[in-house]
């Protein structure tokens, strides 16, 4: 297994990687990423909206860091604090995904680290 660690999405805040590359299954496995400034460390102000852009930027910088793209993505899973906030998640993550069409589940929780409103993590095909 490989850690995948780039400046361009926010450092674990704990005892976990960005993402784990799985060399022998061709697989990374991302983190959960919320709404974190990479430069500040902070939660970027704003509504689920900006929370959701934020997230997949630093999703994105995490698939680039391992060599992959939103293209190679299989599987992602949204945690969102409230359901109501589905189609504005929805329409973000539709936009920024473009013609990648992951498999994703989307959970409604009762609370996400730091009080964010979003978190979503993914799974890429790397290597190939």
């Amino acid at each position: 297994m490989q850690s995948i660690q780039t400046p361009h999405a926010p450092a674990a805040i704990g005892p976990y990687s960005q993402a784990v590359v799985a060399h022998g299954a061709g697989l990374l496995f991302t983190a959960g990423q919320i709404a974190l400034d990479p430069a500040t460390g902070t939660v970027i102000d704003g509504d689920v909206a900006a929370q959701t852009e934020r997230v997949l930027q630093n999703l994105g910088a995490i698939l680039t860091a391992a060599g992959t793209s939103w293209a190679h993505v299989v599987k992602t899973t949204v945690y969102i604090r409230h359901m109501s906030d589905f189609a504005v998640v929805n329409e973000i993550y539709g936009r920024v995904l473009g013609a990648a069409r992951p498999a994703r589940s989307t959970v409604e929780v009762s609370g996400l680290p730091r009080d964010v409103l979003v978190e979503i993590e993914a799974v890429a095909i790397v290597g190939r």
